[in-house]
């Protein structure tokens, strides 16, 4: 991992609690989605670090929704993604026997372990599947900080 400067050597020790409560929240968004006439879901992601120059990929799954229903937005260590997924408007009555296919807006805050250079973030859709490249930033150099005493002026 030495390759990408900034990203942390071992795995977020809090990513499976994440995806844990992620899921819990799904279970319970079904449960009570015959209730509520839909309701918010999370797309599946994927994240991983590649390339020269070194980026972040983040990948995800957002099957049935059209990109114009898609937003992002990139800013220091996050990736938002958010959207709707229209629920499917068929002609004539239906009756459904199972209905699994969540629909509904989403929001997802996707934790980067790098910063990225997002004015030259770039994304694509195909087949279902969202694709957007971060390219990494130098982290800033670290420096020496003086230590000044309480009556000195301080330097701007």
């Amino acid at each position: 991992m030495a390759r990408f400067p900034g990203v942390a050597n071992e795995r977020d020790l809090f990513a499976n609690f994440e995806r844990m409560r992620r899921q819990m929240d799904e279970l319970f968004d079904r449960r009570l989605a015959p209730q509520r006439g839909g309701g918010a879901f999370s797309p599946a992601v994927d994240v991983f670090y590649t390339g020269d120059p070194p980026r972040a990929v983040v990948r995800a799954d957002l099957a049935g929704i059209e990109p114009a229903e898609i937003e992002l937005q990139a800013r220091g260590r996050e990736l938002v993604l958010s959207g709707r997924r229209r629920p499917d408007e068929g002609e004539g009555e239906r009756v459904y026997q199972q209905l699994e296919i969540a629909h509904g807006t989403f929001r997802r805050v996707i934790a980067l372990g790098a910063d990225v250079d997002s004015s030259a973030a770039v994304a694509s859709y195909e087949d279902g599947i969202l694709t957007v490249e971060l390219p990494l930033t130098q982290p800033p150099p670290s420096r020496n900080v003086p230590i000044q005493r309480g009556e000195e002026p301080r330097e701007p």
